[in-house]
């Protein structure tokens, strides 16, 4: 069973950093790429990057391009996205998403306000 669970959502000053954690089961990260998508309210969901499979590489959107970074711990079974340089638009539940198996996790809110 494919599961998905995001954490490391938190509020945080303008400037500020955070890191979330996307913890897999069912499927192994090292083996199939892992997106992360974002979305506020009123919103479609927004993709931000993704972390590809057997070191490609990682691409991102060009709104968090040079601040966020994605990575990937094949060990854990867990893919990151470190955010740095927030900003208030980065406001937004976070989930991380599966292609392969068409699966999300349940989202963490990062709220960047001061």
């Amino acid at each position: 069973q494919v599961q998905l669970v995001e954490s490391g959502g938190d509020l945080v000053q303008p400037g500020g950093s955070l890191r979330l954690s996307c913890v897999a089961s069912g499927f192994t990260v090292r083996d199939d790429h892992v997106s992360w998508y974002r979305q506020t309210s009123g919103k479609d969901r927004e993709w931000v990057a993704t972390i590809y499979s057997t070191n490609i590489g990682t691409n991102y959107a060009e709104s968090v391009k040079g601040r966020f970074i994605g990575s990937r711990d094949s060990a854990k079974n867990t893919v990151y996205l470190q955010m740095n340089s927030l900003r208030p638009e980065d406001t937004a539940v976070y989930y991380c998403y599966v292609p392969a198996y068409g699966h999300w996790g349940q989202g963490t809110q990062v709220t960047v306000s001061s």
